[in-house]
């Protein structure tokens, strides 16, 4: 599953476009898009790196040598956020503990044997989530993880939809995309709420939404996520062969 995932984000990266990438499989899935479906694609990392090459080697963090040799850039985390606010960037990649019907996102409280914990909180997601072009997410579909609303709001979504980030002040036209699961993608409507755009191979409407803490829209054109095509699975499996990242 974690090779459709990777697969699925990378074909959300446009060519030509500016990319806040993230960590774990947007790692991979920014040098999938590289190697096919985006080459002109420019990478930036929350280290202060920018790369318009892909680094030649699987990166574990985003400060290996691999990402910091041969960079475009290597500067300060100041210079690649000052993009963020300039509204320059395309997309962002995230991660959460929990989302909601709206794409909030929560990774700053969480649950584990019934109690609260305190989970490793927002670093420079918030602010990619408020003013990137649009937002890609990628986590663990589960009903404990989809919840109707979250508890905490770490990085917005679409508030609480119909125009909600418009009233706060936040960036026209901004805000998640898409959320890329191990079940499948969920895309956002007009008014802010995400819908059932595609379930992955061998995985039924049925088990999504009994996987989602809320009623789940599913859209008209509703059709089965494309798997990876042998040109990415190559990529992936010459970057990534102990499936380190993808297993």
């Amino acid at each position: 599953m974690g090779e459709l995932m990777v697969a699925a984000a990378a074909r959300d990266i446009g060519d030509g476009e500016l990319v806040f990438v993230g960590m774990r499989l947007p790692m991979l899935a920014f040098l999938v898009a590289k190697r096919t479906c985006a080459p002109r694609a420019v990478g930036l990392y929350e280290n202060g790196v920018i790369r318009d090459m892909p680094a030649p080697e699987l990166l574990y963090t985003m400060a290996d040598p691999p990402n910091l040799r041969g960079a475009t850039q290597c500067s300060q985390m100041l210079d690649v956020m000052g993009l963020l606010q300039q509204g320059r960037v395309d997309v962002g990649f995230l991660g959460a503990a929990e989302v909601d019907r709206f794409g909030n996102l929560n990774s700053t409280w969480g649950h584990r044997d019934g109690q609260v914990i305190r989970l490793p909180g927002s670093g420079g997601a918030c602010d990619i989530a408020c003013l990137a072009r649009r937002t890609v997410v990628l986590l663990a579909h589960d009903r404990s993880r989809f919840r109707e609303r979250v508890g905490h709001i770490t990085s917005p979504g679409h508030g609480s939809g119909n125009g909600w980030r418009e009233v706060q002040g936040l960036p026209a036209r901004s805000g998640p995309s898409a959320l890329i699961t191990t079940l499948g993608v969920l895309r956002f409507g007009s008014d802010g709420e995400a819908f059932l755009a595609s379930a992955h191979p061998g995985v039924s409407v049925e088990d999504v939404l009994a996987n989602t803490g809320w009623t789940l829209r599913v859209a008209d054109d509703f059709e089965e996520t494309p798997a990876p095509t042998p040109e990415e699975l190559a990529v992936m499996r010459e970057l990534d062969p102990n499936h380190f990242w993808t297993r």
